[in-house]
């Protein structure tokens, strides 16, 4: 699952640069307008591929992870009754 993500992540960005590309190397040409409409649609894709590629699917058992804090692992353990080996 994560290499689905990791693929959608890089397409979704080189369909950034390509549209920048695009909009300044040919589109210019003929429409600033247009040019920097690619480039506003441009601007909104990398912190839409950051959330794509940063989500968390059902597969994922995060919470279930150590946090590192010894006394809240340890409440957390015994909240869900379980018995966690400690170093």
């Amino acid at each position: 699952m994560y290499a689905r993500r990791r693929h959608v992540y890089f397409a979704m960005m080189g369909t950034c640069i390509g549209l920048f590309v695009l909009a300044w190397g040919v589109v210019r040409l003929w429409s600033v307008p247009a040019a920097v409409g690619l480039c506003v649609v441009a601007m909104v894709i990398p912190p839409v591929a950051a959330m794509i590629a940063n989500r968390r699917g059902p597969e994922d058992r995060w919470w279930d992870d150590p946090s590192g804090d010894a006394q809240s692992d340890e409440w957390w353990d015994e909240l869900d009754g379980k018995k966690r080996p400690r170093p």
